[in-house]
């Protein structure tokens, strides 16, 4: 997990998720997710955002999350967004 740059708010926790072999990075995977997260963690200490990629790993097998706070740092002042991220928000699912 990393902070993603938000322009509310200074940083939202963003979760960076490697799946396993055949699970599909859609819409409804993501959707399982967030209803897991909001079954089990506290509100104040929820994912808003999850991105499906291959993580960069040291060769000692330590994710490196430097990595993955540059990409977001960078696509935060482009404005990109890649195919492959869901924000809570867009879920009208989760509401209530």
């Amino acid at each position: 997990m990393v902070p993603a740059p938000d322009p509310t708010t200074t940083a939202i926790p963003k979760a960076y998720v490697s799946l396993a072999a055949g699970i599909s990075a859609d819409r409804d995977t993501a959707l399982s997710i967030f209803r897991h997260i909001r079954a089990t963690i506290a509100p104040y200490k929820r994912v808003r955002r999850l991105e499906f990629r291959d993580l960069p790993k040291t060769i000692s097998g330590k994710i490196r999350r430097v990595e993955l706070r540059q990409a977001e740092s960078e696509r935060a002042k482009d404005g990109e967004r890649t195919s492959a991220e869901f924000r809570e928000e867009e879920f009208p699912e989760l509401a209530g």
